[in-house]
């Protein structure tokens, strides 16, 4: 059956895929079919999603497809290498070849390690994301990042993959808990942050529509936030320039996470405190507003996330496990800043002073 749906592309040449948005665009079988090109597939899903869209997505797909179903379990702590040799006991056990389609049913743990799954298995086979989280649906499930986590770090270990396809359905968001409904708001908040004042404005305008998950307000908060992600990636594929700048928070958030143990905070929640840190270091150096600071500690509040890091956490703390943090090039810590609202620098020059200061206040 056909359902009305926004359609987006990644613009990477002969990579070119869409992105596909609309409420109940699950139970449309053609954006799925035409997104598989063999004739086996692998579905990865975990505990919590599976009993709610596994069968009817299955129900979609051809008679003719041999379908292998891979239930995880749920959370951030199962983001390892040793869940990721789960999947492929079962793809090879299933006997599947070159030719399968690995399709990430979930959120951005589900998709980080199917992605990856994908980039390794026969040395690279198609995937296609299909997000049920709101953080996966406008972030982790465009631009082909996958991964899994080592305890030193985040997201240490993975490739750039890019899939066929991402099928976002705005329904599945009805099933999803406050917390990690809140979380996907964090993302929403940072493209806004750096890369469109005006989408600022809107989600400021907007945020009680958006925590009472309006139709309408959702939908276009997805779609905006793809639509910014995928210019960004389209623009710079492997992060070696512009893509960088999407890692607003990210630097703190990543060290938050790692220090309290993956799950303790779900990553929306790091990033949020994060980027509080990376807009007040902003102001510190008086590239924005300190009156920009507390709009935004206001807004992450009243969207239900938290705006200061853990009690507990030192300076060392932070300044050791952000020195072991992927973005760390020739010794040097970088961070995404703002050079005003709505645009965003990658800074290298960030003295240890500096960060002290920001942390012990």
């Amino acid at each position: 059956m056909s359902v009305p749906h926004t359609t987006l592309f990644v613009e990477l040449g002969d990579r070119r895929y869409p992105i596909h948005i609309g409420s109940d665009i699950l139970r449309s079988s053609s954006l799925l079919t035409e997104a598989i090109r063999g004739r086996q597939v692998v579905v990865v899903t975990n505990d919590t999603i599976a009993p709610l869209y596994l069968e009817g997505l299955l129900q979609q797909l051809s008679s003719e497809l041999l379908a292998t179903s891979v239930i995880l379990p749920d959370g951030e702590q199962y983001k390892t290498w040793q869940t990721l040799g789960t999947i492929f006991d079962q793809v090879l056990a299933a006997r599947h070849n070159r030719s399968t389609t690995f399709i990430a049913l979930g959120g951005g743990v589900v998709g980080d390690i199917t992605g990856f799954a994908a980039a390794c298995y026969q040395r690279g086979v198609d995937f296609v994301q299909i997000p049920t989280t709101l953080l996966a649906q406008v972030d982790s499930s465009v631009g082909g990042k996958t991964a899994v986590n080592h305890p030193l770090g985040k997201n240490m270990i993975g490739a750039f993959y890019q899939p066929n396809a991402v099928l976002i359905d705005t329904a599945t968001l009805s099933t999803l808990g406050a917390r990690e409904y809140a979380a996907g708001l964090a993302e929403v908040v940072k493209y806004g942050l750096i890369f469109d004042a005006d989408f600022h404005a809107w989600i400021c305008a907007n945020r009680a529509a958006l925590v009472a998950r309006e139709p309408g307000a959702v939908s276009y908060a997805v779609k905006r936030s793809c639509e910014i992600k995928a210019q960004v990636v389209a623009a710079d594929e492997r992060e070696s320039g512009l893509r960088a700048i999407l890692n607003l928070g990210h630097t703190f958030g990543h060290a938050i996470e790692t220090h309290m143990g993956y799950g303790s905070w779900l990553h929306g929640e790091a990033v949020a405190a994060g980027m509080v840190m990376a807009v007040r270091l902003s102001a510190m150096r008086q590239t924005v507003d300190n009156t920009l600071v507390t709009e935004v500690e206001a807004l992450l509040t009243d969207l239900g996330l938290p705006t200061w890091a853990p009690k507990g956490m030192s300076s060392s703390t932070f300044l050791d496990l952000m020195a072991l943090d992927k973005k760390v090039i020739d010794g040097q810590m970088r961070f995404v800043l703002l050079s005003s609202l709505g645009a965003a620098v990658v800074a290298d020059n960030v003295r240890e002073a500096e960060l002290r200061a920001l942390i012990d206040r």
